[in-house]
């Protein structure tokens, strides 16, 4: 379909489903706001847009991309990079890396105020994983990180920080990472793992002591894409990603802020209090933020959650700037 960005997420449903060949079109990318388009296919199909929502950042001055990079066992790894055009590489642009990897979600391009208005807007660059474990490429995407194959989420991401390194477009000083749920699992693996490669990370609602995980809350439901610690086999390879085990004194970690929420009722807050708990007792320099409303989100209204996105992208800039 033509008229269409070259790097977004598009959907389509029939304006009447049993004739005609008229079409309603979802368009988004990472640089422009959600947008509904008609388009009649018999007569080229390129969309005509009817009604978008308000852009909240200037995105004239930003291209999107999309790159590879080539992950421990020699599979490449795509993820999107969005920078203001004509950035110097040399090293020094503060650059965010985020991830989740696991359940068959899909990261795709979509628009986010926040990141464009908070990150972007200020000079930094984004970079979106689409690491395994998630459904970019079907399931077999998915299936190629479950349970003792769960390291190769962590290798592809940490392949993805490399690149951004290796490409100049930022350094270990300037790249952070941030990830929650599944992904704050991801970011624990990249604090206890890969802390060379990172200057800040914000860890929220994580997954983090993997020896428990499957007796809190609805953690029994997810032993399909983890494991289940119980049988001596499968803790073997459990606890090589579990980061509540992993984080040790005399390491140098990069600074990380941890977030969760009191009433997270997914995944208890105990992962992140312990975690913060040990890393301390270890002499680790870490920040520690729990709302005591908001569920697994975090927040609970519009308020709360402009306070931790505001906490969490000030964090950055002032630790990779």
């Amino acid at each position: 379909m033509p008229g269409l960005p070259a790097f977004g997420s598009v959907s389509a449903s029939a304006v009447d489903a049993a004739e005609g060949d008229e079409v309603w079109v979802s368009i988004t990318d990472l640089l422009t706001p959600t947008s509904l388009a008609w388009a009649d296919l018999a007569a080229g199909g390129r969309p005509e847009v009817i009604k978008s929502l308000p852009a909240f950042f200037d995105a004239r001055k930003l291209v999107v991309e999309q790159r590879w990079a080539r992950s421990d066992d020699g599979t490449e790894v795509p993820y999107f990079l969005v920078t203001k055009r004509g950035t110097k590489r040399n090293g020094r642009t503060p650059t965010l890396l985020y991830g989740y990897g696991g359940f068959e979600v899909s990261l795709t391009p979509t628009y986010s105020a926040a990141t464009g208005a908070a990150w972007l807007e200020r000079g930094g660059a984004y970079a979106l994983a689409n690491i395994r474990g998630g459904g970019e490429f079907g399931p077999r995407w998915h299936q190629a990180a479950l349970k003792e194959h769960r390291h190769r989420a962590y290798e592809d991401f940490a392949a993805v920080a490399r690149d951004l390194i290796a490409s100049k477009i930022t350094s270990p000083k300037h790249l952070g990472a941030m990830g929650g749920s599944n992904g704050g699992l991801l970011m624990g693996n990249m604090i206890a793992q890969y802390p060379e490669l990172f200057g800040a990370i914000v860890c929220q609602v994580p997954l983090l002591d993997m020896r428990r995980y499957h007796t809190l809350l609805a953690g029994a439901s997810w032993m399909g894409e983890y494991g289940n610690p119980d049988d001596p086999e499968e803790w073997k390879f459990i606890q090589t990603f579990s980061p509540y085990h992993l984080v040790r004194t005399g390491t140098t970690y990069p600074r990380v802020l941890f977030t969760t929420s009191t009433r997270d009722d997914r995944v208890h807050p105990g992962h992140a209090r312990k975690m913060v708990a040990r890393m301390k007792e270890q002499g680790h320099d870490v920040l520690y933020w729990e709302n005591t409303e908001g569920g697994h989100g975090g927040a609970a209204n519009n308020a709360q959650r402009a306070e931790m996105w505001a906490l969490s992208w000030t964090f950055l800039w002032r630790q990779l700037r």
